[in-house]
């Protein structure tokens, strides 16, 4: 089993928007091996490729004892109605954030035979699709922080980190 080290919030590849898989190979079968071994450990509910330093578009999750992963993902549904709650990420440990998201996301790509695939859920399923998507779009969860707990999570964060 291959679980691959977490890169950590100041890394430059977490803020890096991922290039589109172009050709499914063994490299690419190699991370999705990576990522699937990488995210099934408790407390771990997804995982984009750049947090394990691949810039592939490309992420799995751990939801519900259901692992699954998909390639070149496009998150092409979330609805209006939202979700509240604490955030956090494998790439900012031990720090929690009250982040509002979609209550409901679908997310459509492909998997490595090239099938398209299509995610979609509600409540944990639907956060994790949207945090996972901004991941490859090079974004972390803290830019979704608005006022004074944004002040005072990147206060944190330049702090701790």
């Amino acid at each position: 089993m291959t679980t691959r080290d977490i890169r950590i919030v100041g890394d430059p590849v977490l803020r890096t928007p991922c290039e589109e898989i172009t050709a499914i190979d063994d490299r690419v079968r190699a991370l999705v091996v990576d990522l699937l071994e990488t995210v099934d450990a408790d407390g771990r509910a997804g995982l984009a490729a750049n947090q394990i330093g691949v810039s592939l578009r490309a992420f799995s999750w751990n939801i519900d004892g259901e692992l699954g992963y998909v390639l070149n993902p496009r998150l092409v549904e979330v609805s209006e109605q939202v979700q509240h709650g604490d955030e956090g990420c494998l790439s900012v440990p031990g720090l929690w954030y009250p982040t509002t998201r979609g209550a409901y996301a679908r997310v459509t790509g492909i998997d490595v035979d090239g099938n398209a695939v299509e995610v979609a859920g509600e409540g944990l399923m639907a956060r994790c699709l949207q945090h996972e998507h901004d991941h490859l779009d090079g974004k972390l969860y803290l830019s979704r922080l608005t006022g004074q707990v944004r002040k005072d999570a990147l206060r944190t964060v330049r702090e701790k980190f």
